[in-house]
This record gives C-alpha cells, sequence and structure tokens, in this order.
C-alpha cells in the first residue's frame, strides 16, 4: 500500500480572497494540504473494485440517482446522487441538508452498504464505530462541486473516506473559512481520501471532472466519475 500524507496548514490569504494554487502534478500533494488529509493512490482495483462497481450498479437499480437542491433557492445540484447504509445524504428547497433513512422518491429505505466499503472503514478510518451513509454522487461531465465543509453530521470526529471511480476529477481544498487558500490535486480511479483532522472541518471540492481519463463505469451510472463517501453520522 502506498500511501501520501501531508501536515502543512495553510494560513489565511493576506488580501481576504481565495488563493488558488495551480494544481500539482498528479500522484503527488501540493505544499498546504491540510493536516489529517491522507491519500492512498489506487488502492481499490482488481476484483475489489469490479465487486465495488457492481454492487454500486445493483444498489442503483433499488435506488435511483436523484437530483439534489439548494435550500430556499432549489438551484438543483449538478451532480445525481443516491445513499447506501442506513442512513442517507438529501437536500431540497424545504427542508434543506439533513440525513433521511429513506429516499426521497421511491420512499424505500437506502440499500444496504456492501462489505468491502465496511471493511476500507475499519481498515483506514481509526474511528471504532462503522459508517451510516454511503454518499454515492456521479460527475457526469461537466457536473462540479463547490468548496463546502460536511457539516450535517453529529460525531464531528469522525473522519470522511472518500473513494473514486471513473474519470480523473480535480480535488480542491483549503481552510475552516471560505477565503482561506487553497491547493488542488487530481483523483484519479482507484484512490481512497481521508479527510481526518483538521482536514475534516476544511472547505473542499470538485473544480471539475477530466473526461476520458479514466476507465467506463456501468451503463445504469453512465459516464463521469463516481464518488462514495462514507459517513459516521450519529455519536456513537
Amino acid at each position: 500500500m502506498i500511501m501520501n500524507t501531508a501536515s502543512q496548514t495553510a494560513s489565511p490569504a493576506p488580501s481576504g480572497k481565495t488563493e488558488r494554487s495551480e494544481p500539482a502534478p498528479a500522484r503527488h500533494l501540493p505544499p498546504g494540504v491540510p493536516e489529517g488529509l491522507v491519500l492512498h493512490p489506487r488502492l481499490l482495483t482488481g476484483e475489489r473494485r469490479e465487486a465495488l462497481l457492481a454492487a454500486i450498479a445493483e444498489a442503483v437499480r433499488e435506488a435511483p440517482f436523484f437530483t439534489p437542491r439548494m435550500p430556499g433557492t432549489g438551484r438543483p445540484f449538478s451532480v445525481r446522487m443516491t445513499n447506501l447504509g442506513p442512513l442517507g445524504w438529501v437536500s431540497d428547497k424545504a427542508r434543506g441538508y439533513r440525513y433521511e433513512p429513506l429516499h426521497p422518491e421511491t420512499g424505500r429505505p437506502w440499500p444496504a452498504m456492501p462489505a468491502l466499503l465496511l471493511d476500507l472503514w475499519a481498515e483506514l478510518s481509526g474511528f471504532p464505530a462503522p459508517p451510516e451513509a454511503a454518499l454515492v454522487n456521479h460527475y457526469a461531465p461537466g457536473a462540479r462541486m463547490g468548496l463546502h465543509v460536511d457539516a450535517d453530521e453529529e460525531a464531528k470526529a469522525a473522519p470522511i473516506l472518500s473513494i473514486s471511480l471513473g474519470d480523473s476529477a480535480l480535488f480542491r481544498i483549503g481552510g475552516r473559512r471560505r477565503r482561506d487558500p487553497t491547493c488542488a490535486f487530481r483523483l484519479q480511479d482507484g484512490d481512497v481520501l481521508v479527510l481526518g483532522g483538521k482536514a475534516r472541518h476544511c472547505h473542499h471540492g470538485i473544480d471539475r471532472i477530466l473526461p476520458g481519463t479514466g476507465p467506463a463505469l456501468p451503463t445504469i451510472i453512465g459516464p463521469g466519475r463516481l464518488n462514495i463517501t462514507l459517513r459516521r453520522v450519529t455519536h456513537p
């Protein structure tokens, strides 16, 4: 297993505006990555990768992708998503960001979380309780995710574990404040990223997808990038 870590902490931008560095070369973490971010390049390959994709494809048949919407405005996200596990993250105009036990369109419970994901969490998270939600985000070409902090969980000491499949994406991370300096690097097919420690509470997002840079995803998912993030929601 190859593991890259970085422990530098970003400092505020003197101008009060977010400073954007150029993307670091693929497979290298740039200076300024927050403490607690750990990248496991190409950790999920071969049979484990194929088994996870098959499980996700089956889950999508049971719990189809839906489009979350921004609180207040109702503006649709550019990503489609579904969830696995006892809880799922949803968002709509009226009630905003939250976790729910039922799919917002089918009204049925989310599919069970595959054992492979539970094993990855046990191996990499260092947290004593299992994840309760696996967010499955599909980024079609052109989709992105603005800088945000994952703050809807009660168990804020638990890390977030993120798996990338399909096309590469340009991942950006900054600090606790939106105006803090940011840095960026590529996430590629099979990469597993852990956001723990200080990094768990930093702004991060996806600048863009790089079409044609990764292996094709199952037809039921479509072209682009698949991102699975494991989260512990409630206190153990």
